[in-house]
């Protein structure tokens, strides 16, 4: 924070706040948007609509079928403490906004700092010139300060006696200076490049390798043509999960708010704006679509099932016990199947049931950690979750079994009638040493999880783990010894 040192007039000056951006790491127009998106999401066809009646109006019709939570928005901390020491001095302090008067008042009753809100009436939409002139009316011209962050300010600032600039950019505290004197900068936190990538998740792609698997169980991963489509159809499927998860993030703010490690996301921090999430879904969506037209068109049916699914997951499916899980498993099993229909590769009914059973155990792995960080915190359950803390040993005990029946889904396929097996292994007696090497593996990932050392997803985990990497080194040793081609 920079700032200049205080008079004894400032006291008497009243210091209007803006609200979106400022206060809030975040626009409230947006979050109700966000909260019309998952709630009645068919409303968002009358946009267009209310829009033709005005700003003022699109907001106030929103406002009165959204209940934005003021409790969970992400405030501007270093900011708040400033409100707070100013309005212990006894300064008047004055919430105003464009956002609707409805969620205005609610965030500034839960803030508790401020003594009058003017704010958007469904008639008068109070951004940029309405809101400079009508402060200036009420205090006078440069008879108040100002706290904003970006150029629609611009416009109050030429009104008011000092500018504070609230998470902007340089241009905009230049100018700032140039049409009042400016008081104090509170500097933004993240946002930019960084914050987009992070929302896009791209170390979650290491998920959609799987795609990979048709050509190595095959051994047919020297053929570059097939090398080529499995490529084309990871990128597809990386570009359209990551349109998933920002979406997931859009219908999950509230409730990511309350994770302990959630709430450092991108949008539910503020890091990354609510608008740029909402038209990054469409964009990746759309890239995703593209790449899949070089495909066949049987991979892009599988493509559109992946999105229909995750995003129905995304919307209610998770919610739903159980449910929630198995839809987790068959979304690892449909990149599997995505990887035959890219390649022309046959299916293995061994490859498929050994998919069901170890997918199904990782997903229940991910809800176990959350049951146990909601048991530990000494919550009722996971926010936005069909769960109770209760669950847990049984979650961990169906997580266990299905890991063990993969184990056991590999020893089977050794001994198969299938001719692939003989064809593809000269010692195919040998990779019974993968079930030791995956039983120790499922075994330590449930293990480390009861120790509460699991943080994140178990494929992360796993990313992480140097164990992991040496399971998989030994693994791959023994699949090459099978092969006998040495």
């Amino acid at each position: 924070m920079i700032s200049t040192p205080p008079t004894a007039q400032d006291e008497a000056v009243p210091l209007c706040v803006d609200l979106d951006g400022t206060l809030v790491r975040t626009d409230v127009l947006w979050e109700s948007v966000a909260q019309l998106l998952k709630r009645r999401p068919f409303d968002l066809l009358r946009l267009p609509f209310w829009l033709m009646r005005g700003r003022a109006h699109l907001k106030r019709q929103i406002a009165a079928r959204t209940d934005v939570n003021p409790a969970h928005l992400p405030y501007h901390q270093e900011f708040i403490d400033f409100l707070r020491a100013e309005r212990g001095k006894g300064r008047t302090l004055v919430l105003a906004t464009a956002s609707d008067a409805g969620p205005a008042e609610r965030v500034a009753k839960h803030v508790g700092l401020f003594r009058e809100v003017v704010a958007s009436n469904g008639a008068t939409n109070l951004r940029g010139s309405n809101k400079g002139r009508l402060l200036s009316e009420r205090f006078g011209k440069r008879g108040f300060d100002y706290a904003g962050n970006s150029s629609v300010d611009f416009a109050v600032w030429s009104e008011a006696r000092r500018a504070i600039v609230v998470n902007a950019g340089q241009g905009v505290t230049r100018q700032a200076g140039r049409l009042a004197e400016v008081s104090h900068v509170f500097n933004p936190r993240g946002g930019g490049l960084r914050a987009v990538l992070r929302e896009l998740r791209p170390h979650q792609w290491i998920k959609n390798l799987i795609i990979f698997v048709p050509l190595i169980t095959s051994h047919r991963f020297v053929e570059s043509a097939l090398v080529m489509h499995a490529m084309l159809a990871f990128v597809a499927f990386s570009l359209c999960a990551s349109g998933v998860y920002v979406l997931n993030d859009v219908l999950d703010l509230e409730a990511d708010r309350q994770h302990a490690t959630k709430k450092r996301r991108p949008l539910a921090s503020g890091d990354l704006p609510l608008s740029a999430g909402l038209l990054l879904i469409p964009a990746l969506f759309g890239l995703g679509g593209v790449t899949a037209k070089f495909l066949p068109w049987s991979f892009a049916a599988v493509l559109a099932v992946y999105v229909l699914l995750t995003t129905s997951y995304s919307w209610k499916l998770k919610r739903i016990v159980l449910l929630d899980v198995f839809v987790l498993a068959g979304l690892y099993t449909i990149r599997l199947i995505a990887g035959h229909e890219a390649t022309g590769i046959e299916y293995s009914f061994w490859l498929l049931a050994f998919s069901m059973f170890i997918f199904l155990s990782l997903a229940l792995l991910k809800r176990y950690t959350e049951l146990l960080a909601t048991r530990q915190s000494n919550k009722q359950g996971p926010a936005g979750r069909g769960y109770v803390a209760g669950d847990l040993e049984l979650v961990a005990m169906l997580g266990i079994g299905c890991g063990f029946l993969s184990v056991l889904v590999m020893a089977l396929y050794v001994k198969s009638p299938e001719l692939d097996v003989e064809h593809l292994y000269r010692n195919p007696m040998l990779l019974l040493l993968m079930c030791p090497l995956l039983l120790f593996w499922v075994s330590r990932a449930w293990l480390v999880a009861h120790r509460g050392r699991m943080h994140d997803d178990p494929v992360v985990f796993a990313l992480k783990d140097g164990v992991s990497y040496l399971i998989g080194a030994l693994a791959l040793v023994v699949l090459w010894l099978a092969t006998g081609r040495f």
